[in-house]
C-alpha cells in the first residue's frame, strides 16, 4: 500500500478536518507541515503533476500578501510557484498525495477519493 501524505497546516479547519478523514479510516499519514518545512519549486511541480491542476489553481488569492504583492499581474506558472515558495500562506491546502495520485481536500470529504 502506498503511503499517505498530507500538506498540513493545524490551524486551518479543513486541514484538520481531512487529517481527521484520513486517521478515522485508520490511514496514519505522513504529516508535512508546509509553512514550517517549504516545498521546493520542484516538489510543488511533482504535486500540481498528481492533482493534475495548474499552479494558479491552488493560488490563495484571498491571502493579504497574494493581494498586497502579486494581485492584477500576469504571472507565468514559474512566477506563481516562486511566489508560494517566498510566501508558502499562497499554497491551498490541504493537499493529500498517495503514489501518483493527489487530491486537494476541499472540501475535506474529497480525500475519500484516494481512500
Amino acid at each position: 500500500m502506498n503511503k499517505f501524505k498530507i500538506y498540513h497546516n493545524p490551524r486551518c479547519s479543513k486541514s484538520r478536518q481531512t487529517l481527521k478523514i484520513l486517521i478515522d479510516n485508520g490511514i496514519e499519514p505522513e504529516i508535512l507541515e508546509y509553512l514550517k518545512d517549504v516545498p521546493t519549486i520542484a516538489v510543488l511541480k511533482t504535486v500540481l503533476k498528481k492533482l493534475g491542476l495548474s499552479p494558479n489553481q491552488i493560488l490563495r488569492k484571498g491571502e493579504a500578501i497574494f493581494k498586497e504583492k502579486y494581485k492584477g499581474q500576469d504571472l507565468s506558472d514559474d512566477q506563481l510557484l516562486a511566489a508560494m515558495v517566498e510566501n508558502p500562506k499562497l499554497i491551498e491546502r490541504p493537499i493529500v498525495i498517495k503514489g501518483n495520485k493527489a487530491v486537494l481536500g476541499r472540501p475535506p470529504e474529497k480525500v475519500l477519493e484516494l481512500i
